[in-house]
């Protein structure tokens, strides 16, 4: 990155590219009519992945209706120190000088073209929306003190090698391949794009590209998407490629080849930043175990929930882990530590734990300023619908005899005719409850206030509150549950608990920004039986509800 801040010409790629998060609150982004498939004309077919970043103005103005005073200053603060940063030294301004011919942009990545190194190369196709104002800013950049530049000819394609005196190893090469400008930092790079552009075979004719960039995503407003059209071999190079990633061992390698495609989208709505990523499983994959949530374990959850997890079917889940684990010895270390740990105070990790949890199951913080606990600022609960009550009764009960064999003062007491098991530590109030909310559900609770709010209806449901709803209404049903974050609560559980002390750690332009965040909500869906698709949203403030 530091190569091209030296450099003047692909100033305008890496500004959108880096900077482009940045227009949430900036005024009257450009506008450019190229789709990905126009930039993925002169992307090389062999590309591993390709990002195309929009500059269209819908999609950032709608971004900048959200975030509060406080958010909107830092980001500008920020936005104009990186432009600053970018032209030190020149005497070139992005809004007069950049912004005006600066279209979308396309990022991708491709196997390196060299024998003497395997760490890939990036190729940066920038639209361009005024030819002349982008002719008259290569003029400009090339006239500026400590620049070089140098030309060459290919195919009847003018290469251009920009360099800084001052930083011999930061040449940019770069081309204009009609109305859209290509970057790299190694001039074979810039060669395959031209190439391409001539006629040999591209990113945008390959089959898995193309009918990803077809059909793509549905979000509103789209800023930016995302293709990797062979995923397993595009992330097994990807990762072989990066001397910093860790290595995969060939049986987790074995599964992303189950994976044909990924495609993300990134969209800007109503309701904030919305992402959604589709994942299509080859054909001869194995078949995703997938069953809707009906979602009634929300409803056993008060208002007070800052965050939740939900979903169905852990006794499916362990059940395919173990099978899955046969093949993957890193797996089946995790199923033998499972398996043992709890074989140590006798209990059957298979048959007397996971083997009864086939319902729906919710997961789920809670704020308390009462109790042992309000230091901390809040509690657990965890709600497991089951078809085997007698099963998970036994189960409890020795889990009962062991916290008692542990110094814990365990005891029966009946709350809204609900019976009720608490583990109390001696001379102190319970820390732990469990008990049934109907037939199938059971409940265990951390926390001596949740443990007698769980016994009765919530007088507010989560499922009925405006915080949960706002967040979760939009996404995709039917689901597999919910991750839910109620960013509100969870900040002022922050303020105001022992956790304040981490706070203060966190820079005020984070604060502003988290404070600029309603919630966050994910989930996932499957549309057909070989795709699987995640759903999630950055639920935003919008300004006249941040102001007051």
């Amino acid at each position: 990155m530091s190569a091209f801040k030296k450099v003047l010409l692909p100033v305008a790629a890496i500004a959108v590219v880096v900077g482009g998060a940045a227009y949430w609150f900036m005024k009257g982004g450009p506008i450019d009519s190229s789709s990905p498939a126009a930039s993925a004309e002169v992307v090389p077919d062999e590309a591993l992945m390709a990002t195309f970043i929009a500059s269209d103005a819908k999609g950032w103005d709608q971004l900048q209706q959200f975030g509060t005073p406080e958010a909107q200053k830092f980001v500008g603060q920020g936005v104009q120190s990186f432009q600053a940063s970018l032209l030190k030294g020149s005497q070139l301004n992005y809004d007069k000088d950049l912004k005006p011919w600066v279209g979308n942009v396309m990022v991708a990545v491709l196997p390196s073209a060299s024998e003497s190194t395997q760490q890939s190369d990036t190729l940066l196709v920038v639209g361009i929306k005024d030819k002349v104002r982008a002719l008259a800013f290569a003029n400009q950049a090339k006239s500026q003190p400590g620049v070089q530049t140098q030309e060459s000819d290919y195919k009847g394609i003018k290469i251009s090698a920009t360099t800084q005196k001052d930083q011999p190893n930061s040449t940019i090469y770069s081309a204009v391949l009609s109305d859209r400008l290509v970057l790299a930092n190694k001039k074979v790079t810039v060669e395959q794009a031209v190439d391409t552009f001539k006629g040999a075979p591209s990113f945008a004719d390959k089959s898995g590209a193309a009918r990803l960039m077809a059909t793509g995503v549905d979000v509103e407003n789209p800023i930016a998407q995302i293709y990797l059209p062979n995923y397993g071999t595009s992330v097994k190079q990807l990762i072989a490629n990066s001397p910093q990633a860790s290595q995969i061992p060939p049986q987790s390698m074995q599964q992303l080849d189950q994976v044909e495609s990924l495609v993300v989208g990134v969209g800007v709505d109503d309701s904030g930043l919305r992402v959604k990523a589709k994942a299509k499983a080859k054909p001869q994959a194995t078949a995703m175990q997938y069953k809707p949530v009906p979602g009634k374990v929300v409803a056993a959850f008060p208002t007070d929930t800052i965050a939740l997890v939900t979903g169905q079917g852990l006794k499916a889940a362990w059940t395919t882990m173990v099978e899955q684990a046969q093949n993957v010895p890193q797996s089946q270390i995790v199923v033998d530590t499972v398996r043992q740990q709890l074989q140590a105070v006798n209990l059957d990790a298979d048959k007397e734990v996971f083997g009864w949890m086939d319902g729906e199951f919710g997961l789920g913080a809670i704020a308390l300023n009462q109790g042992v606990l309000s230091s901390v600022g809040f509690g657990g609960v965890l709600v497991l619908e089951t078809s085997d009550r007698a099963t998970a009764e036994a189960t409890l009960t020795k889990l009962d005899a062991i916290a008692q064999k542990n110094f814990m003062q365990v005891a029966q007491r009946s709350v809204d005719g609900k019976t009720i098991t608490e583990w109390k530590l001696p001379q102190q109030e319970s820390v732990l409850g469990h008990g049934w909310l109907n037939q199938n559900s059971l409940f265990i609770a951390v926390g001596s206030p949740l443990i007698d709010g769980m016994t009765a209806p919530a007088k507010q449901p989560l499922d009925q509150s405006a915080a949960f709803k706002t967040v979760t209404s939009s996404l995709a049903k039917p689901n597999a549950g919910y991750f839910y974050l109620d960013m509100d609560k969870i900040m002022a559980v922050m303020n105001t608990s022992l956790l304040k002390t981490q706070t203060s750690s966190i820079t005020p332009e984070t604060t502003a920004m988290l404070n600029s965040i309603r919630g966050l909500g994910i989930t996932v869906t499957q549309p057909d039986k070989t795709t699987a698709q995640v759903e999630m949203l950055l639920a935003l403030k919008p300004k006249a509800l941040s102001l007051k």
